[in-house]
């Protein structure tokens, strides 16, 4: 088989991270290069020619889901006529939804990645999602002292409906969350 040309090694890397993305959202990180590169539709081997480890990998796929929800604000922001209030609001509906609840690949890595960054100190995914979760918390915020405080409700209500999902409980967990938020601004 002949070798690849730079743009599609580009673009076997960037469907690389996309889909580690996505599974460490949805299964953690303990995803194995083997079950990645077959759900990317590559070949194991390939891995190597790609990252110079698993971890680097984490710590890009890390950084791609952040982009993704950075996206999503923006949208937000542009869906709401660029009032950040009704945005913020329109996120917190979204993210507080069965929906997102029930799609962890795609959804927040906020609280997707938070098992996995905790078991992980000191690596550079771990710094990438500090710096991603300190983002959103500032965008959450109405004052300097209420946007982790929303954060924290926002992942903490999700984390715990996703724990609970299929029970009344889960449903439960969400209109509670939404309603702390939305009574809060």
């Amino acid at each position: 088989m002949g070798r690849v040309s730079q743009a599609q090694a580009q673009e076997n890397r960037a469907r690389v991270v996309a889909t580690a993305s996505r599974l460490f959202r949805e299964r953690g990180t303990g995803v194995s290069v083997a079950d990645l590169m077959e759900a990317a539709g590559l070949t194991q081997g390939g891995f190597y020619k790609q990252f110079a480890s698993k971890e680097a990998l984490v710590e890009e796929a890390a950084a791609h889901a952040f982009t993704e929800l950075t996206t999503h604000r923006t949208e937000q922001l542009r869906e709401h006529d660029g009032r950040p209030d009704a945005a913020r609001q329109g996120l917190i509906d979204h993210y507080l939804s069965p929906r997102h609840r029930d799609d962890a690949g795609t959804g927040c890595p906020a609280a997707a990645l938070a098992a996995d960054m905790a078991r992980d100190p000191g690596t550079a995914a771990r710094e990438v999602y500090t710096e991603g979760v300190r983002e959103f918390a500032g965008w959450l915020a109405d004052d300097p002292e209420d946007g982790l405080a929303r954060l924290a409700t926002l992942v903490g209500g999700l984390l715990l409906a996703r724990a609970t999902e299929g029970s009344e409980l889960s449903d439960e967990i969400l209109r509670a969350a939404h309603a702390a938020l939305s009574d809060a601004g």
